[in-house]
């Protein structure tokens, strides 16, 4: 099968992705975090501030700033009891701030830390036990900026975030259609990231494209079981150079590696019969980049373009609320939505948050201030006043509803869900995010294909968020028919395509034992 095809499928054909004879060994599941033996440990604090409402004024952070942020980022959060006994069972019912596909949280978390208290050098973020992992000690600014291509200056960065992905964490349960989900959860943890850096004073740099083996050399990961997806430098100060042109001679990934001695270090993951995934690692593989040559950026096309009527939405004011409050309460609701009719208010501010507080600094924008973006939003809306039911885009340039299709498409959305874990009757707004049919592929090869996931998962944690912030819940859902919904939009003809389907609206809260995991 051609990586082409495997594309395709993964959204077209998902039935095909998996021996029809694939059984899920629940016994011998993973670890839903890594844990590293015989090495270096640094406790963190576990008394976390219990509110994160303004940003912080930016300041040199210390050790006991690390814990919080990490802890805010991917740390455990809640523990929910379960009447199942069987380790696996028990370990899911460990939570995180994200959310995660089947709550297999596939990514890893990785930090270069230059802060006081705390040895220089490279760390795991030891999710299980709240702790640092050292890894690699000594300072590896020159290394790390030849790995970034010479575009950041990263010796003003006091640290830097890696996050991988780590093969067989969800490939045990969802088979080859784990890699579209490794992507998105990936962008779901740096979108998450981005909000908590924010309220710490934290400027932030997502990088992309990097050299790959030179960055899993200096982490010492075996690609063929993890490799790190994006790069992300922190600051203090934003006014730093974050995507330099490189003028001079380019050093190769191969030619990077032999500055620094190899590592290898023994963890655990708990599975003993690891089957094979030759898909996942003939991707990735192709996905690598040995040299940075010169790059414009991603041209981005056209927005989605209609011929219905276009609605001006009320004017709306940037939201302000408590992260942490929002955070605790993200759920979701999964069948406990609960129908109420919505007004165009309550639509007009979620739209517009989520909007406005995406763009983000990365290297496919080069640093432009207003980059156009690549991912569209669109929506199917039922009981909204002073909305008619019908199918939509939102064109956050004006702020307002371009009609689509007019009628109720609820029945339609719910015969395309795989499984019916969302009841879409109850749900007023039911959002998809939409990008490019090639996947950037023209311009990054197969790279491009996980960097629109990661960038269509930044967009859904910003989603859950606002929703969160605005009383509502919202439920990602990757089990949808992504053609009929094509077609519901006219993406085709416009060589777009939807990505998630995202179910948004006030939910029961179910009676449920569960205790937060802070002092």
């Amino acid at each position: 099968m051609s990586l082409a095809l495997f594309l395709h499928q993964l959204h077209r054909e998902i039935e095909k992705l998996q021996p029809p004879d694939w059984e899920v060994d629940w016994d011998d599941a993973p670890h839903p975090y890594k844990l590293y033996r015989g090495l270096p440990v640094v406790p963190l604090s576990a008394e976390v501030p219990l509110t994160l409402r303004e940003s912080k004024v930016p300041q040199e952070p210390d050790l006991q700033d690390i814990g919080h942020f990490l802890w805010y980022v991917y740390g455990l959060t809640q523990y929910s009891p379960s009447i199942d006994s069987d380790a696996f069972s028990q370990a899911q019912r460990m939570r995180r701030f994200v959310p995660s596909g089947g709550a297999l949280y596939p990514n890893e978390f990785y930090v270069y830390l230059k802060v006081k208290g705390l040895p220089v050098g490279m760390y795991h973020y030891d999710v299980a036990h709240h702790r640092l992992v050292l890894l690699r000690e000594g300072n590896i600014d020159t290394y790390l900026a030849q790995a970034l291509g010479d575009r950041c200056q990263v010796s003003a960065c006091f640290g830097t975030v890696f996050v991988s992905t780590l093969f067989w964490k969800n490939f045990f349960k969802y088979n080859n259609f784990s890699y579209r989900l490794q992507g998105l959860d990936a962008g779901v943890l740096i979108g998450q990231l981005l909000e908590v850096g924010k309220r710490f004073g934290f400027s932030a740099g997502i990088y992309f494209r990097f050299l790959d083996r030179a960055v899993n050399h200096l982490l010492g990961l075996d690609e063929t079981e993890e490799s790190v997806y994006a790069v992300i430098p922190l600051t203090i100060q934003p006014a730093i150079t974050w995507f330099a042109d490189h003028t001079g001679e380019r050093i190769s990934a191969s030619q990077l590696c032999r500055e620094l001695p190899e590592i290898h270090h023994h963890y655990v993951q708990r599975s003993h019969r690891v089957k094979a995934y030759p898909r996942l690692i003939e991707i990735n593989e192709a996905s690598m980049l040995e040299t940075l040559s010169p790059f414009n950026g991603v041209e981005t096309k056209r927005g989605i373009e209609t011929e219905g009527e276009k609605i001006p939405l009320p004017t709306a004011d940037r939201l302000t609320y408590d992260l942490a409050e929002v955070c605790r309460k993200r759920v979701s609701p999964g069948l406990d939505f609960v129908f109420q009719k919505k007004d165009r208010e309550q639509l007009a501010a979620l739209l517009f948050e989520v909007t406005a507080s995406l763009p983000y600094r990365n290297d496919l924008d080069e640093g432009r201030e207003n980059p156009d973006f690549r991912l569209s939003l669109l929506g199917c809306f039922y009981g909204v006043e002073g909305v008619a039911k019908g199918a939509y885009h939102y064109d956050h340039t004006s702020h307002s509803l371009h009609r689509i299709r007019s009628g109720d498409y609820r029945y339609p959305l719910q015969q395309g869900m795989s499984f019916p874990t969302v009841n879409l009757l109850q749900v007023p707004f039911c959002l998809h995010i939409a990008g490019e049919q090639d996947h950037y592929l023209p311009q990054l090869g197969y790279r491009g294909y996980r960097i629109q996931q990661m960038e269509a998962g930044i967009l859904l944690q910003r989603l859950l968020l606002t929703a969160g912030a605005l009383g509502m819940g919202g439920h990602p859902l990757l089990g949808f028919d992504g053609s009929r919904c094509d077609q519901l939009y006219k993406l085709a003809p416009q060589k777009k395509t939807t990505l998630i389907q995202i179910p948004v609206g006030p939910y029961r809260i179910r009676p449920r034992l569960g205790g937060g995991l802070h002092c």
